[in-house]
């Protein structure tokens, strides 16, 4: 199974999918594993943030994880990733749970606010953390799941 995060930088995505794969990994029978959008980048010699690097970087993220769903592993997922073509390619390519984490607040990072960000629009999880504390967002995100 591939949990697939998306939304605008600081919106909660990392910080939900790190308390997901906390409760999730003592329960699981496979082993677990996060490929964060902030630490492949800094892996990754591409610091192009247009859409050409953009792209180029969201698709290293999907093969990575569609390779280790191969491996039987779960896999989550935290990017930004604006487009929806890419989202819904990995949709129809393995299992996939697409959660859509937003807020209206301005909390940092400005500077990788993506203005054409694509919202999904079918079969997804949308979590709103303008005012919902990230437990309760947890919460709500179990509950869905």
């Amino acid at each position: 199974m591939i949990y697939n995060f998306t939304g605008q930088p600081n919106s909660g995505k990392t910080t939900l999918a790190e308390y997901l794969k906390e409760i999730l990994e003592p329960h699981s029978l496979k082993q677990i594993f996060h490929v964060d959008g902030d630490k492949l980048r800094d892996l990754l010699t591409n610091k192009d943030y247009s859409e050409a690097g953009r792209r180029k970087n969201i698709e290293m993220a999907y093969a990575i994880a569609k390779y280790l769903d191969s491996l039987n592993y779960d896999v989550i997922i935290s990017l930004i990733s604006p487009y929806a073509d890419l989202r819904d390619e990995l949709k129809q390519s393995t299992k996939v749970t697409e959660i859509y984490v937003h807020t209206s607040d301005v909390r940092g990072r400005e500077e990788f606010h993506v203005l054409n960000y694509e919202k999904p629009v079918s079969k997804f999880i949308e979590i709103d953390t303008t005012e919902t504390p990230i437990i309760a967002s947890l919460n709500e995100l179990l509950n869905k799941i």
